[in-house]
């Protein structure tokens, strides 16, 4: 049975950093690509960036390329965003899943990222 637990979000001043973890279960889930998504209030869950099984390769969005890197240790199944430079924008609560993920997939709860201007 897969879990996700996300953690490390919190109340950050614009141009700070916060560094997200997300613990996984499933043997399965080491062998995924992994990312991290985030979701605000009444819009749709968007992507943030990705990180391949082994974590040779990585890709983010644009809107955070620079600023956001993604991480994993798989010895600890636990995938990883170090976020820089935050914005206002950056205010989300953020997930982290496969990619790419099924429409039934299970989500963890999330945590929340509030940057203040």
């Amino acid at each position: 049975q897969v879990q996700l637990v996300e953690s490390g979000g919190g109340l950050v001043q614009a141009g700070g950093s916060l560094r997200l973890s997300c613990g996984f279960s499933g043997s399965t889930l080491r062998f995924n690509a992994m990312g991290w998504y985030r979701q605000t209030r009444g819009t749709t869950r968007e992507f943030v960036a990705r990180i391949s099984p082994n974590g040779g390769v990585t890709s983010y969005a644009d809107s955070v390329k620079g600023r956001f890197t993604i991480s994993r240790d798989n010895a600890k199944n636990t995938v990883y965003l170090q976020m820089n430079s935050l914005k206002p924008e950056d205010t989300a609560v953020y997930y982290c899943n496969t990619v790419p993920y099924s429409s039934n997939t299970y989500w963890g709860q999330g945590t929340q990222v509030t940057v203040s201007s």
